[in-house]
């Protein structure tokens, strides 16, 4: 059976010995020899992009990988694939996700390859991948394109896009002039590489290196450093050998117990909200299901150990020069399956023997000294969110994860966006603001919008948090005391969407809670007056229409209903 390199996945005209020597003969114009043609194929992704300056370091990551891969006697052969910018995606970056995991998974299939590296970094690009790579179970390698370098600005560090939210709040209070926000427009991303604050690209790639599918100190190299170059070409030594020993795959890597330090790693990095919905998508893609309340429980028992902004001071470059993830698992020791395998052979217990120690350093925390003694993220119940709310609760302040305030409802983001700045909107600081209507399904696409601004009066007043709650989602970047994902979102009926101006909306993060403060018998009035939800115009065809009608909500991971795996499941 014709199951490796060339021979593997032969075209079908009806005669195998014909689509081998035709495939042959079409790819020996590009120059290949038949040496080169017998040996085990390693496939990797380009996704390169002239919009994509996350990703700008790709091409040279792509050359040390090739160069591992025939420094171990395969043959590498490069692809293009979907490559997705953040701030260069419209609607939404998320609204792409699931096309880039379609796109990338039937790349995989469809061309012959023994192993493949994925290589990715701005936000949803690595949950994609690894989306793609669980259902197409392949040998897979990823590799982080890594994040920037840090900028300054009159003396201070700066990280995109932590600071760029706290700068472009002071603009908006009045605080910095045009000419400054120019300046510090120009020094907030120095560099090619992801976000070096923990957002949602670090949050993803800490996750996968604790998963196993990326080698050690995969997530924390900056992008430019020559380290992450010789990574590269270590990955490529690695997708070599798994391409001849056809192994490990995702479905050995990824068990219950590798899905339950990802969640574990989630909390301790104070992680992006974001990497919840991703991490939940990539389990439906497997045997395993996350369960929120169990994700919640490990948040009771996880403190956060990273010192990294939004929840800390610090930068990705900080957390790497002290010892990266490896140490980080050393740090968490039996909150963490040591016995867990990686794609090296190893397992995070050998990972975590090597890890540094680097004397003074203190990005990274001990367990008898957190930055926060209870996990990052929070999941929240109640009438508002039958099927559950997230809130980042190390980027929120303090006296705010108790409040009971009157909600000021924006019907969407376009309304808000109108409305936000009036000097005529009737609000005061102690108000809860509402937006709906910017979930999956709604927006669509689930823009992060979450982070909704401050009004303008308030901020020129000194206001510099305020309780906000949505079905939107909202940088791994931000901060604030914001309450996001609510589940089922509006658009569906969820009960977000009865909220009326004036209502007393109530939070308590420490009960876990979320409450909608009106009585049932009214709640039911309004729901009996609501008005189904139409689909947008542009959703009657194409993947417009794809998306509207298949996609899931955010407590599901949010991928296409028919995308996840059938058949037995496992909760994790």
């Amino acid at each position: 059976m014709m199951t490796s390199g060339l021979r593997k996945g032969l075209t079908s005209y009806g005669d195998a010995g014909f689509s081998l020597f035709l495939r042959k003969a079409f790819i020996k114009a590009m120059g290949y020899s038949d040496d080169a043609l017998e040996r085990p194929i390693v496939g990797i992704t380009n996704t390169y992009s002239d919009y994509n300056p996350c990703h700008g370091n790709v091409p040279q990551i792509i050359e040390a990988a090739k160069r591992g891969v025939m420094l171990s006697g395969a043959m590498p052969f490069v692809f293009p694939t979907i490559s997705i910018a953040e701030s260069f995606a419209h609607p939404t970056s998320m609204y792409l996700r699931n096309l880039m995991a379609m796109d990338t998974e039937e790349m995989i299939r469809a061309q012959p390859m023994d192993s493949v590296i994925v290589i990715g970094g701005c936000d949803k690009t690595l949950p994609a991948q690894v989306m793609a790579a669980i259902s197409a179970d392949l040998p897979t390698v990823v590799i982080p394109v890594g994040p920037m370098v840090v900028g300054h600005h009159k003396g201070e560090v700066l990280g995109a896009c932590t600071d760029c939210r706290r700068l472009w709040a002071k603009y908006r209070a009045g605080e910095m002039d045009d000419a400054e926000i120019e300046a510090v427009n120009g020094r907030l991303a120095p560099s090619v590489g992801t976000c070096m604050v923990m957002g949602t690209a670090s949050t993803m790639a800490c996750m996968i290196e604790a998963m196993g599918l990326s080698l050690p100190m995969s997530a924390t190299i900056p992008a430019p450093h020559a380290e992450r170059f010789r990574l590269a070409e270590a990955s490529g030594r690695v997708a070599a050998e798994m391409a001849k020993t056809k192994g490990p795959k995702p479905s050995e890597l990824l068990t219950p117990a590798s899905f339950r330090n990802a969640q574990v790693v989630l909390q301790a990095i104070g992680g992006s909200t974001n990497g919840l919905i991703h991490l939940t998508a990539m389990a439906h893609r497997s045997p395993h299901r996350l369960d929120l309340e169990v994700f919640d429980q490990i948040g009771r028992e996880v403190p956060v150990l990273v010192d990294l902004k939004p929840s800390g001071e610090h930068y990705m470059e900080h957390f790497h020069h002290a010892g990266g993830v490896p140490k980080l698992l050393a740090q968490l020791g039996d909150l963490v399956d040591l016995d867990a395998k990686t794609i090296s052979g190893q397992t995070l217990r050998d990972v975590v023997a090597n890890a540094e120690d680097v004397p003074g350093q203190d990005a990274i925390r001990s367990r008898d000294n957190p930055i926060k003694k209870e996990g990052g993220l929070a999941v929240l119940h109640g009438n508002l969110a039958p099927r559950g709310a997230v809130i980042k609760q190390s980027a929120a302040s303090p006296k705010l994860l108790k409040h009971t305030g009157r909600a000021v409802v924006f019907e969407s983001v376009e309304d808000m966006t109108l409305r936000v700045d009036d000097p005529d909107l009737d609000v005061t600081a102690d108000d809860v603001l509402v937006l709906r209507n910017a979930g999956p399904k709604g927006a669509p696409g689930m823009p992060e919008a979450g982070y909704l601004p401050i009004p303008k009066k308030l901020a020129r007043g000194g206001t510099k948090d305020m309780v906000r709650i949505s079905d939107a989602r909202m940088s791994g970047t931000a901060f604030g005391t914001i309450v996001l994902h609510i589940a089922p979102e509006s658009a569906v009926g969820g009960p977000l969407a009865l909220v009326q101006n004036g209502d007393m909306i109530s939070l308590d993060v420490a009960r876990r809670s979320i409450e909608l403060l009106v009585d049932a018998a009214e709640l039911e009035r309004r729901r009996a007056a609501l008005k189904p939800t139409a689909a947008p115009e542009e959703a009657r065809r194409g993947y417009a229409w794809l998306f509207n009608e298949t996609i899931m909500q955010a407590d599901e991971g949010c991928d296409f209903d028919f995308m996840q795996r059938t058949g037995k499941t496992e909760t994790s």
